[in-house]
């Protein structure tokens, strides 16, 4: 009998190996088996993703996803939610990967894989374009800062000495600044590049930015190595052959991988 309990025994373990191996492979054959890159989007976050006026979804995010998909040899097929409850959709398979400008955070690896970085952002100081004073962030002390009460931004201006005046969002920061309504307003660059694509008579500047860039990735359910190392092969051949050049300069007019 002991070669049969052997027998029934080295069979487990060869279902279990045959189980790894499978595990191993069936993230990225399932994207491939259904021709399809799942994504998670917003589509409601100029210029990342958006609708355009004709109502075709479009923006930076889905352009990214859509080469990302292709170099997988599979089409992108986007599903558009409300950002609160955008990332638990990986929990729920109801996409493969999120692409929606979501920041690489040590909280959030706990949970789930990122891709390597495919752009980055650093909080920046706008000003009119003929100030002179504010030249730094310590320089904001005493001036006025146009932010949002509750954002990151605004009490980082606070901690600098500014004093707020409060806004609904970037575009009405900025419009104070230009009347003079306030001195300055810190936002991302990512932002700022995009208000100067589309505006780039607006006499404003960036007076100074932080060293430290923040970076977003694709964002993807834990234990997927292979569709991780699909993606990431794929977002090097992006930046490699123009294409990430080519988007970045359509929506920001500049190379914002770095």
């Amino acid at each position: 009998m002991k070669w049969l309990k052997s027998l029934v025994l080295a069979a487990g373990v060869s279902a279990a190996l045959a189980s790894a191996a499978s595990a191993q492979s069936t993230d990225l054959d399932k994207v491939k088996a259904a021709n399809a890159l799942r994504i998670g989007t917003e589509g409601t976050y100029a210029p990342f993703t958006y609708h355009d006026a004709s109502g075709a979804l479009v923006g930076f995010d889905v352009e990214i996803g859509q080469e990302v998909a292709k170099r997988l040899g599979v089409e992108a097929k986007f599903f558009e939610g409300k950002w609160d409850g955008l990332i638990a959709g990986l929990d729920a398979d109801r996409y493969d990967v999120v692409i929606n400008q979501v920041g690489i955070t040590d909280a959030r690896k706990q949970k789930y894989d990122f891709s390597e970085p495919y752009i980055a952002s650093k909080a920046v100081i706008i000003v009119k374009a003929d100030d002179s004073e504010i030249t730094s962030f310590g320089a904001l002390k005493g001036k006025r800062a146009a932010q949002s009460l509750t954002s990151n931004y605004g009490k980082l201006a606070e901690s600098n000495g500014a004093e707020l005046v409060a806004t609904d969002g970037f575009d009405q920061s900025i419009q104070l600044v230009l009347q003079g309504r306030a001195d300055a307003t810190l936002n991302d660059s990512l932002s700022f590049l995009d208000f100067k694509k589309k505006q780039p008579n607006a006499p404003v500047k960036i007076a100074a930015q932080e060293e430290n860039a923040s970076y977003s990735g694709v964002i993807l359910a834990k234990n997927q190595p292979n569709l991780l190392a699909a993606i990431n092969k794929a977002l090097a051949e992006i930046k490699a052959d123009g294409t990430y050049q080519k988007i970045s300069d359509k929506y920001f007019g500049a190379d914002v991988s770095k």
